[in-house]
């Protein structure tokens, strides 16, 4: 009996020192994850003049544009509420988008209470995004400077990667979704908005037809990325598509 006892004791520790030896590696691995992507933002931050040809590296531009993006005729050419109203409840959800801007989005999302990260390559916009949250005592989005070919995501990370506009100017873009893929959580999905291939009212600034990408490839793409379920939005909105997919 005396050494069944030791037995058991002896099972208990070993046990417990496995659970021990798991979580440590699960913190190891969620922190080498976040160091990841410390490093490759850390890369980033005396690069963007390599991008100055997207003109978004310079402030003078980004103030420029920033009119534009928040602008009437933006509200009337994107439907901003059909978006929304597409997307469902999005109370209490993780939120990445990805081409953030001058927050266009992300503070409508933070407004019907999404939990926000806005992501974007330029360091002027998200400056300015800063400068916006801080004015408007905003709590709940977080900044995010991504790089041009990776979201920077932890791995099951956000509910819903958001792409407005920005679809198009992605390369490798297989490559990036399967990333994206990977950010999700379980269930997650990934909505893109971007242009369809029709004339936009004279004044109004859109891609020329041949950047855009249809409905059909975007599809395939995303296929091809590992997403399986697929809802399209098209008859709300004159000038773009959505694509809910998981």
């Amino acid at each position: 009996m005396k050494t069944q006892k030791i037995s058991i004791r002896s099972l208990h520790l070993i046990m417990v020192i496995t659970l021990l030896t798991s979580c440590g590696n699960n913190q190891k691995k969620t922190s080498s994850n976040l160091q990841d992507i410390n490093n490759k933002q850390e890369a980033l931050k005396d690069n963007d003049h390599n991008h100055s040809a997207h003109n978004f590296s310079d402030k003078h531009s980004v103030e420029q544009l920033s009119k534009r993006f928040e602008s009437l005729e933006r509200d009337t050419i994107e439907k901003p509420q059909q978006l929304l109203k597409f997307m469902g409840n999005i109370e209490g959800k993780t939120i990445m988008d990805i081409g953030a801007g001058t927050g266009y989005y992300s503070v409508k999302f933070a407004e019907k209470g999404a939990k926000v990260i806005a992501a974007d390559v330029s360091s002027q916009f998200q400056s300015y995004l800063e400068n916006r949250i801080k004015n408007n005592d905003i709590s709940n989005i977080s900044l995010r400077k991504v790089l041009y070919d990776d979201p920077l995501l932890q791995d099951g990370e956000a509910d819903i990667v958001f792409i407005a506009n920005t679809y198009h100017h992605i390369a490798n873009r297989i490559n990036y979704l399967t990333k994206v893929r990977k950010g999700l959580k379980y269930d997650g999905t990934i909505v893109i908005l971007d242009y369809l291939n029709v004339k936009f009212p004279d004044g109004i600034t859109a891609p020329p037809s041949e950047m855009r990408v249809s409905i059909d490839q975007a599809t395939k793409e995303l296929k091809e990325a590992g997403f399986k379920s697929f809802a399209i939005e098209v008859n709300n909105l004159p000038y773009h598509y959505i694509i809910k997919a998981k």
